[in-house]
């Protein structure tokens, strides 16, 4: 090549480059205009919609369009969010490769001697321009990093200045744990719960049954006897978290239910109001269930008998060093008590929105309680509880930042704490056993990781999600598969220097978690449809257009698929390849939480009561 070929190649890509950049700074600059101008999550219509469902609260379809719009809403200000992190970086690899190439240019034209007349003046008219050229390009390149970086977070400015105040003064490291003494008897609440009978309502006497923990005083325990660390074969016949156990969904009960009418009563061994508002799923362990609900007046945890549904103890938890006076902002369909419990057979296990996390052992008495820290959470916090080897597991993935923590299941005491570079999410962990080792995966955006149960180091993570993360993972064959809307559908080898084995965007879910079993993924997504995979391939093997909103998450039990929808109708189909529809059977009230399951029944919480379905 020449040096008139390398000048005019020089000058190419110089004027390329420029114009490159000066478009991608005018739509940064556009970008920035249209964010200060149309604020993505002050919505009007949105606010006045909320504030008709103020007026008529029980109106489904209004819920919807909520739903459907928050939706569009949150889809539009990710994207603005993307186009600003794009553009920023497409922004200055434009800005240096114009500069590059123009000092090849002129490097280049100095090399060539100047024209016999006028040469001065030619140069000196020539850099002029360039000059100008350089100040302009400059100048658009200035604005465009300035709208970037001075671009809303509205997701941020969120939180009122009063909760983030709160959260400040509540930093791990300050709060106070509180440990109370452990009584000996219960029996105000005994003698209530023995005049319920089984099968009968119950909403009444679990007002009653409510006891304030706040004139007990902080106390030195008597050293308890050591308490067995129980495996998984115990956990197996338990569904003691969020999804079973270890989180993985998949129940290992059988004789499980198929036909039920809750309106009708059909195969309804007990049905019992529930006294407060919770999104969570029961848990069970042994003879006992666990629920969680809370409002602005109160948070509770209440146990019932699961063979009669009778009320054992309904407990608050009030009066825990930190707890905020004024509630955090949460959405309705979020709510203060979305985060499923976790029980172990000596205590049960209970965090809110307000970040409280309490414990109880299994005659309702108080043996700890502290708080973490108000959230910064647009919607109120829905993280699930993690039981394990004495280690309770908490994901707290918040609008400051990424953080887990493992607390001593006897005491509340900090077992490990760690940052994670990752953002907001909503996801719950899991816990895999990949050879011989019990990990934490989690899912956020951007990583998906695994870490050291034990001392929560790290072991590897894929930078592959994004978008508000709802969905947790998956583990089957020694493959963890994660999801999310906006982001993919992933296949991951849980290895140090873990890779992806393969990648699928056809179908992805909002909230519900996904489920590996004997060679196939089940996944959900949030408009109706249900989709199988092979689980080592990523292949499509069929897929059910359910035509409703689905929001919980499929379990396996007994050889069959239970996936509830959220009007409370549970789809039932054969966990193989034809995924043949079983049965399609109804609650009879609306449901957004995931089964508990137990030899010959299934515990469902509706929108209003708790179920127990058997023959």
């Amino acid at each position: 090549m020449n040096q008139q070929e390398k000048i005019k190649l020089a000058k190419q890509v110089m004027q390329i480059a420029g114009i490159f950049t000066l478009v991608v700074a005018g739509l940064l600059v556009i970008n920035f205009i249209q964010l200060r101008k149309y604020e993505p999550l002050e919505s009007e219509t949105l606010n006045v919609l909320v504030e008709q469902l103020k007026n008529d609260p029980r109106n489904d379809a209004l819920k919807e369009e909520i739903r459907d719009f928050d939706l569009l809403v949150r889809k539009a200000y990710f994207t603005s969010e993307w186009q600003v992190r794009t553009g920023s970086i497409l922004l200055l690899i434009g800005g240096i490769l114009f500069a590059v190439s123009l000092k090849v240019y002129t490097d280049l034209q100095k090399m060539i001697g100047l024209p016999e007349a006028g040469g001065e003046h030619f140069f000196a008219a020539r850099n002029k321009a360039w000059r100008w050229l350089l100040i302009t390009g400059l100048i658009l390149f200035g604005m465009a990093f300035i709208a970037s970086y001075y671009s809303t977070n509205y997701l941020e400015n969120y939180f009122p200045e009063s909760d983030t105040e709160i959260a400040a003064s509540t930093e791990t490291g300050d709060v106070e744990i509180q440990v109370l003494e452990i009584r000996d008897s219960m029996d105000a609440d005994m003698q209530q719960s023995s005049d319920q009978s089984a099968g009968t309502d119950t909403s009444g006497a679990a007002g009653a049954a409510e006891e304030s923990e706040g004139t007990q005083q902080n106390t030195q325990a008597d050293a308890p006897e050591p308490e067995q660390v129980y495996g998984i074969e115990e956990f197996k016949k338990q569904h003691n978290t969020f999804r079973g156990p270890m989180g993985q969904g998949i129940s290992y009960h059988k004789n499980i239910p198929v036909e039920w009418n809750g309106a009708q009563g059909q195969n309804v061994i007990w049905k019992v109001a529930i006294s407060k508002k919770g999104y969570n799923s029961p848990v069970i362990w042994d003879d006992r269930i666990f629920v969680a609900g809370g409002d602005s007046e109160s948070r509770i945890v209440s146990c019932y008998d699961r063979l009669t549904g009778q009320l054992l103890w309904e407990k608050r938890a009030d009066n825990i060093p930190g707890s905020p006076a004024k509630m955090p902002n949460v959405t309705d369909d979020t709510g203060l008590s979305a985060p499923t419990m976790a029980v172990d057979g000596y205590r049960a296990y209970a965090i809110f929105a307000t970040g409280d996390v309490i414990a109880f052992d299994m005659e309702g008495n108080r043996v700890w309680a502290r708080n973490l820290g108000v959230p910064q959470n647009h919607y109120g916090h829905s993280s699930s509880l993690m039981v394990w080897d004495q280690k309770l597991i908490v994901q707290y993935d918040t609008g400051k930042g990424g953080r887990m923590l493992a607390l001593d299941t006897k005491s509340g005491d900090t077992e490990w704490d760690i940052t994670r570079d990752n953002h907001i999410s909503w996801a719950s962990p899991i816990l895999i056993d990949h050879k011989g080792q019990i990990q934490v995966v989690t899912n956020s955006d951007p990583n998906v990781a695994g870490y050291d149960i034990q001392t929560g180091e790290e072991i590897w993570k894929v930078a592959v999600m994004m978008g508000e993360v709802g969905p947790s993972c998956a583990y089957s064959n020694g493959l963890v598969f994660a999801n999310n809307e906006y982001a993919s559908l992933v296949a991951i080898n849980p290895e140090q220097g873990a890779s992806v084995q393969w990648e699928n965007y056809d179908y992805l879910s909002e909230a519900a978690s996904p489920v590996a079993h004997e060679g196939l993924l089940y996944l959900a997504t949030s408009y109706g449809v249900f989709v199988c995979y092979d689980a080592k391939t990523g292949e499509q093997v069929w897929e059910k257009d359910f035509g409703v909103t689905l929001y919980s998450s499929p379990m396996i039990a007994d050889g069959k698929v239970y996936l509830m929808d959220n009007a409370g109708v549970m789809h039932i189909m054969k966990a193989d390849r034809s995924g043949t529809i079983v049965s399609e059977p109804g609650l009879g009230e609306a449901s957004y939480a995931i089964p508990a399951f137990a030899d010959g029944r299934i515990y469902i919480r509706g929108e209003e009561s708790l179920y127990c379905i058997g023959k």
